[in-house]
């Protein structure tokens, strides 16, 4: 209900494209705009009609300015770039908000631009340019596996690298895994699927056959990891929580000269059976404070999947607590 203290702004976009951008599936960001501000925001064909106290629809247009170079140009934007813009509003970080914006990590096949949409996301990322190993902990959707896919499949392509290793643990292959038809490569595909999802998001599925086929790309369990050493390779660790502290102390030795290595998890999801430590877990302990190692810690906050995901994860949070 309007009220005579009711201040109102318009904010003309530049068309239906930017209209879609800025509103999201289902208008989502509009909601999360709601939330982040009190104001209230509603699209009028290419008009965004923002009401409210003074303040409310001030930090609501600044909000939505401060993304103009995104949505401006039909590029879709989500609920974590709009939780980056109030953060770096109410810190004073609006110069570092524009170099994140700017700092785009890749391009995907499509033309899609691939960037880091959070703070915590940039320090990740550029912990995984400068250090030979770095540790991601953090929830499903936080973008810290596709992430260092992204990094590691350019740095293969711009060649300083002979080889891109990604590897998981197969936890059910003690037991399961042997009932399932095929040779191990195909038992141990429905594990490593996120991987190759990575991988066909910037080179085409043919390419990628060739690449693995001589060598270049290896998409394998941890067991096959045992006893090597892993010179001039991007080495990528996915569900690490998943390690056995036996096997986690194994990948992070088996790194070589000219090599680095990104191991991510989720140390609240475990899959690992009865009170089994998790490598992960035990990893974190150990080597925090060693030097050349950075751990980079992602939370609920920097979840970019589906809206609902991020809605998810702090429920759960909410209830361990």
């Amino acid at each position: 209900m309007n009220t005579d203290n009711d201040e109102r702004a318009i904010i003309e976009l530049n068309s239906p494209e930017s209209a879609i951008a800025l509103g999201g599936y289902g208008e989502e960001n509009l909601k999360t705009l709601r939330k982040q501000t009190g104001a209230q925001v509603v699209l009028r064909g290419q008009d965004l009609v923002i009401s409210g106290t003074a303040k409310q629809v001030e930090i609501c247009s600044q909000l939505v300015r401060s993304l103009a170079d995104f949505w401006s140009k039909g590029k879709m934007i989500s609920g974590a770039d709009i939780l980056t813009a109030r953060h770096a509003l109410d810190t004073g970080r609006q110069d570092e908000h524009q170099d994140l914006k700017k700092n785009v990590l890749a391009r995907t096949r499509r033309g899609e631009e691939i960037r880091a949409k959070t703070f915590a996301q940039k320090r990740y990322t550029e912990a995984v340019r400068t250090q030979d190993m770095t540790f991601c902990i953090g929830p499903a959707g936080t973008g810290k596996t596709y992430l260092a896919a992204v990094l590691a499949i350019q740095a293969l392509l711009d060649n300083q690298y002979e080889r891109l290793i990604l590897t998981r643990p197969a936890v059910e292959a003690g037991e399961k895994l042997g009932f399932l038809p095929g040779d191990m490569q195909q038992k141990v595909n429905p594990f490593l699927r996120p991987l190759y999802d990575a991988l066909y998001e910037f080179i085409e599925p043919e390419k990628v056959a060739n690449l693995m086929e001589r060598g270049v790309i290896e998409v394998a369990p941890l067991a096959y990891m045992r006893g090597r050493s892993l010179n001039n390779s991007f080495i990528i660790v996915d569900e690490a929580q998943n390690t056995t502290p036996a096997q986690m102390k194994m990948v992070l030795t088996r790194l070589g000269f000219r090599s680095k290595m990104v191991v991510t998890g989720d140390i609240t999801q475990t899959d690992l059976p009865g009170n089994q430590m998790s490598g992960l877990g035990l990893a974190q302990k150990i080597l925090q404070n060693v030097e050349g190692i950075t751990f980079c810690k992602l939370t609920q906050a920097d979840v970019v999947r589906h809206p609902l995901v991020q809605r998810i994860v702090a429920a759960y949070e909410k209830y361990d607590k």
